[in-house]
């Protein structure tokens, strides 16, 4: 059967008989650390010296596009949504490296993130706003490939993001009342381990004040 029937089968099972990894009962990261590194600088990657995050910080990786292209050390996980979050972050593109941290304030959401089986290069995921009010929100779901210390030739422990998705939930005027919820299958890029996969979800508000950052987790 062909991956794209398959992968919607999978959706349309309930939650409960596909979610495995949920942030259910997960303590939630009071702020992001986002390092950023060129595809050019494959010793920025192997560099022992890359800030580590404080207690209750979740990281994440990305990797920008380099000037050399696909002859990059680093293309083959490179990604224009790393360019596109730089922009949302108000930084521009380092020619080495770069981190930003960032604080979540204001009163917490109930923000809720789950993902399924991986099924032919895609995982179910699903991600969902219990009290959206009348705010708009701007939400990133990031697939991640959680990374141990030492593998990859990374010395240090890394989320390197594979895979993005913005549910659109950024305009309130004319909106349904009630919860806000997205189902969408993520593709697994190639090289990525499907046991190493999680989901981080950040959301801010229209002010874009951090309001919650989800992570799950797998028993």
């Amino acid at each position: 059967m062909p991956f794209r029937p398959l992968a919607v089968l999978f959706l349309a099972l309930p939650l409960a008989a596909r979610a495995l990894c949920t942030s259910d009962q997960v303590p939630q990261p009071q702020a992001v650390l986002e390092r950023f590194v060129s595809a050019d600088c494959e010793a920025c990657w192997r560099d022992p010296r890359t800030p580590e995050p404080a207690a209750n910080t979740v990281v994440l990786d990305w990797i920008l596009p380099g000037r050399s292209g696909d002859d990059a050390p680093l293309s083959a996980v490179a990604s224009q949504d790393a360019l596109a979050r730089l922009v949302a972050l108000g930084q521009t593109a380092p020619e080495r490296s770069s981190a930003v941290g960032s604080v979540r304030t204001g009163s917490t959401v109930a923000l809720r993130v789950a993902q399924g089986v991986p099924v032919n290069d895609y995982v179910g995921t699903t991600i969902e706003l219990k009290q959206p009010g009348r705010e708009a929100w701007n939400a990133w779901l990031l697939l991640v490939e959680s990374l141990p210390a030492g593998a990859e030739g990374s010395p240090v422990a890394r989320n390197l993001v594979r895979n993005v998705f913005r549910p659109d939930w950024d305009k309130a005027v004319g909106r349904a009342p009630g919860a806000l919820a997205e189902t969408r299958a993520m593709q697994i890029h190639e090289g990525a381990k499907p046991d190493r996969l999680r989901l981080v979800a950040i959301l801010q508000d229209a002010r874009g004040h951090i309001r919650a950052i989800r992570r799950t987790e797998c028993p």
